[in-house]
């Protein structure tokens, strides 16, 4: 026997009952960023590998385990985008956007080989968000708040704002090497991962979701403490910024994200609802990788939100769209049947947005009336020998207990447009 094709592990089908919580989530958030002057850029789903060396750390484990690289025919090492944010770079630079402040957003599909799990996929899906040129709190200020407004809009209570600050290279050096001092005292009872870390990436060590390790790390000095007072003082705004606005957060001296180039500011939006997988939204400032990525120096900070995650917590929430349709068109008989299109069509054009299906395949009466209840749809239209006759069409509630209504074709219009929603 042929064994059946399945998709790909880690990578999902985003089926039709599922994807009008997807539009309605990536329909929000366009009009949230539209509305604070931010600007939609697309960017390919494959890169040079080098671009993600240069930009992510060699040392990390997104270039060490999990990026999807091959060579192509001339053999130049190409990779499936792992992220966003160094895609967005490379095209500021390429195409001169960074001539001036720059406020961009994307989003699409990202790749990493990992062990698929609640929340995390080898395919999944970003909105992200970059700015460029702009070094005052005042723009990482913003990104916060506009998250939170992106929240409200989407009927989200429950996530919660985290915050710290990774200092500038100077400061981080120091933490860096105090840090190791501390760990080291304390290797035998780092779990494995956060034993190789200590010589590669020290501060993900802070991440580590091991509760040995954890319990060590509660002890461990904090990057806040090593704050000069200029990045003190940026990090203040904030923090002052957020109390005036009303937004809470909690600061969590152990955030410090998983890519090398985030400085200063770091935050996530995270969510008890998903487990250990809790990280809605996260970001920062990064203000060094343009320069990285050889460019001039431009401050930069921004943040990237898991899609996967945004519409498992909504579904959990039972923020739940409406995706049915409007009307479903009943046609009885072969005139109407044949009218029936040209019928739709006019409806269209007269109520913009109007959802509305057509049946096809024919069927008697009964028939066709039980499809448009299997439908979801509000009214069924019914378009007969009598109604051609007399140029009028019968509207039945197939949810009220109601009797059917006749119309002209003007009254038809009026009603749909004053009771559905378009």
């Amino acid at each position: 026997m042929t064994k059946s094709l399945q998709a790909i592990r880690g990578m999902h089908d985003i089926l039709p009952a599922q994807v009008a919580l997807w539009q309605h989530v990536e329909d929000t958030v366009r009009e949230v960023l539209t509305s604070y002057g931010y600007a939609e850029i697309r960017t390919p789903l494959v890169e040079v590998t080098a671009l993600f060396h240069r930009a992510i750390g060699a040392v990390t484990d997104i270039v060490e385990k999990e990026m999807y690289s091959f060579d192509d025919r001339n053999g130049d090492s190409l990779s499936l985008r792992p992220e966003g944010t160094a895609s967005c770079v490379r095209a500021a630079l390429e195409h001169g956007l960074l001539i001036q402040p720059q406020r961009l957003w994307y989003r699409g599909a990202m790749f990493r080989y990992e062990r698929p799990q609640r929340g995390r996929y080898r395919q999944f899906h970003q909105i992200g968000v970059e700015t460029f040129g702009l070094a005052g709190a005042e723009i990482d200020l913003e990104l916060m708040l506009l998250t939170a407004r992106l929240w409200r809009r989407l009927g989200l209570t429950d996530l919660r704002l985290e915050l710290n600050s990774l200092g500038d290279a100077e400061e981080r050096a120091a933490y860096r090497a105090q840090l190791v001092t501390y760990l080291s005292a304390h290797a035998d009872q780092l779990d494995a991962d956060s034993q190789r870390r200590l010589t590669t990436n020290p501060l993900r060590v802070l991440d580590s979701k091991h509760p040995a390790t954890q319990e060590i790390v509660a002890g461990a000095p904090t990057l806040l403490a090593h704050l000069g007072a200029e990045t003190r003082s940026h990090f203040e705004q904030i923090c002052a910024g957020l109390d005036a606005a009303g937004v809470s957060y909690q600061l969590n001296p152990r955030l410090v994200r998983g890519l090398d180039y985030y400085n200063r500011t770091v935050f996530e939006w995270v969510t008890d609802a998903l487990g250990a997988q809790g990280t809605v939204c996260a970001g920062g400032r990064y203000d060094g990788l343009v320069a990285q990525l050889g460019g001039k120096s431009v401050p930069a900070i921004g943040f990237a939100m898991g899609l996967e995650r945004l519409v498992e917590v909504l579904a959990a929430a039972g923020q739940m769209p409406d995706s049915a349709v409007d009307v479903y068109l009943v046609a009885v008989g072969a005139a109407a049947q044949q009218a029936a299109p040209v019928v739709a069509e006019r409806l269209r054009d007269a109520v913009p947005g109007l959802r509305m299906l057509t049946n096809c395949g024919g069927g008697n009466f009964k028939n066709q009336f039980k499809k448009a209840d299997k439908s979801g749809a509000q009214f069924a239209l019914v378009l007969g020998e009598t109604e051609l006759a007399e140029n009028r069409f019968g509207l039945k509630s197939l949810r009220l207990d109601s009797e059917q209504q006749s119309f002209t074709f003007e009254e038809l219009t009026a009603f749909l447009t004053a009771h559905l929603t378009v």
